[in-house]
C-alpha cells in the first residue's frame, strides 16, 4: 500500500513537471510568434512607405513634365507672336520706304522741271550761288569738326584725371585697409594668446581637481570595500556559528544570504521615490553610453527578451547579475553581463538611500533594436 502511494505521488510529480515544461514551451512559442508578427508588420509598414514614396516621386515627375510642356508651349506661342509682329513691322517699313521713294521721285521730277525751266535764264548765277553755299557748308562742317575734337580731347583728359584720382583713392583705401587688417590680426593674436593661456590654466586646474577627486573617490571606494569585506567576514562567521549550533534558518530568510539591507525594484514604480529615481538614472547610464554594436550579431539570432536582475552596492559597484528569464542565446547573456560591468562604478547611493539600503536590486527587461533599451 505504501509503495502504491509512493508510485502515485511519483507519477503525479512527473505529470506536473511535464505540464510545466509544456507551459514553458507554449509560452516560448507564443513569444516567438508575437516577435515574428511584429517583424512582418514592420516590413509591411516599410513596404507601404516605399510604395507611397515611389508614387509621390512619380507624381512629382509627371507634374514637372507637364509644367515643362506648358512652359515650352507658352514660349513657342511668344516666339510666333514676336515673329508675326516683326513681319508686320517689316511690311510696314517696306510700305513706308516705297511711299517715301515715290514722294522723292515725284519731288525730284518737279524740281527737275523747274530747274530746266529756269536753267537757261540764271545758270551762271545758280552755279555761283551753289559754289558759295558749298564753301560756307564746308567751313561750317570744319568748325563743327574742330569743336567736336576739342570736346573729345577735354572729355578724355577729364576721364584720365578722374581715373588717376580714383586710383589714388583706391591705393589710399588699400593702405588703410591693410593697416586695419594688420591691427586686427595683432589684436586677434593677443586675444588668442590670452585665451590659450586662460585655457591652459583652466585645464591645469581641472586636471588637479580631477586628480584630487579621483584620489578621494578611490579612498572612499577602498574604505567601502574594506567595510564590506569586514561585514562579509562577520556574516560568514555568524553563519558558521549558526551552522555549528544546529540552528535552523527562519522562514523569513531574505532574498540574499547576506544580512545587508536590500531594496528591490522589480517594476517601474515604488512608494520610495528615491529608489525609483536611482533605478532610472542607472538605466539611463546604460542606454546612453552603450551602442547596439556590442550585441548586434548576437541579437540577430532568435532570442527571448531577457529579464535581468542587477544588484548594486551602495558605493556603485555591482554585486551580481542574475537572469530571471534568459535570452536563450549564451552569447547575448554574456554580452549583457559585460555591458553591466563596463559601466562600473555606477552612481553611489544618495544619503537618503544609504540610510535605508546597502544593496539595491533592479529588475528590467532588456530589448535590442537600434539601441539597447531597458523596460
Amino acid at each position: 500500500m505504501e509503495a502504491a502511494r509512493a508510485e502515485a505521488a511519483r507519477l503525479e510529480a512527473s505529470r506536473a513537471e511535464a505540464a510545466r515544461a509544456e507551459a514553458a514551451r507554449v509560452e516560448a512559442a507564443r513569444l516567438e510568434a508575437e516577435r515574428q508578427d511584429q517583424a512582418r508588420l514592420a516590413a509591411a509598414r516599410q513596404e507601404a512607405v516605399q510604395q507611397e514614396t515611389a508614387r509621390q516621386e512619380a507624381a512629382r515627375a509627371e507634374a514637372a513634365r507637364l509644367e515643362a510642356a506648358r512652359l515650352e508651349a507658352e514660349r513657342q506661342a511668344v516666339l510666333r507672336r514676336e515673329a508675326a509682329l516683326q513681319a508686320a513691322s517689316r511690311q510696314e517699313a517696306a510700305r513706308a520706304d516705297a511711299a517715301r521713294l515715290e514722294s522723292e521721285r515725284r519731288d525730284a521730277e518737279r524740281r527737275e522741271a523747274e530747274r530746266q525751266a529756269t536753267a537757261r535764264q540764271d545758270a551762271a548765277q545758280q552755279e555761283l550761288a551753289r559754289q558759295e553755299a558749298a564753301r560756307a557748308e564746308a567751313a561750317r562742317l570744319e568748325a563743327e569738326r574742330r569743336e567736336l575734337a576739342r570736346q573729345e580731347a577735354a572729355r578724355v583728359e577729364a576721364a584720365r584725371a578722374e581715373a588717376e584720382r580714383q586710383e589714388a583713392a583706391r591705393q589710399a583705401a588699400a593702405r588703410q585697409q591693410a593697416a586695419a587688417q594688420e591691427a586686427a590680426r595683432a589684436d586677434a593674436a593677443r586675444v588668442e594668446a590670452g585665451r590659450l593661456e586662460a585655457a591652459r590654466q583652466a585645464a591645469e586646474q581641472q586636471a588637479a581637481a580631477k586628480a584630487r577627486s579621483a584620489l578621494e573617490d578611490e579612498q572612499r571606494r577602498e574604505a567601502s570595500r574594506r567595510a564590506m569585506g569586514r561585514q562579509l567576514d562577520e556574516e560568514a562567521a555568524a553563519r558558521d556559528a549558526t551552522a555549528a549550533a544546529g540552528a535552523r534558518l527562519p522562514p523569513t530568510l531574505p532574498y540574499s544570504w547576506s544580512t545587508a539591507r536590500r531594496g528591490r525594484l522589480f517594476g517601474r514604480t515604488d512608494p520610495n521615490a528615491e529608489l525609483v529615481l536611482y533605478a532610472e538614472a542607472w538605466a539611463r547610464k546604460i542606454q546612453l553610453n552603450m551602442t547596439i554594436d556590442m550585441v548586434r550579431d548576437a541579437a540577430k539570432r532568435p532570442h527571448l527578451d531577457p529579464l535581468v536582475t542587477v544588484a548594486i552596492r551602495r558605493d556603485g559597484s555591482v554585486e551580481s547579475v542574475s537572469f530571471v528569464v534568459s535570452s536563450g542565446v549564451a552569447e547575448l547573456d554574456d554580452a549583457i553581463r559585460r555591458i553591466v560591468q563596463s559601466q562600473v562604478p555606477y552612481q553611489a547611493f544618495s544619503p537618503a538611500l544609504a540610510r535605508e539600503y546597502d544593496v539595491i536590486e533592479i529588475r528590467r527587461t532588456w530589448y535590442f533594436d537600434v539601441a539597447v533599451r531597458l523596460y
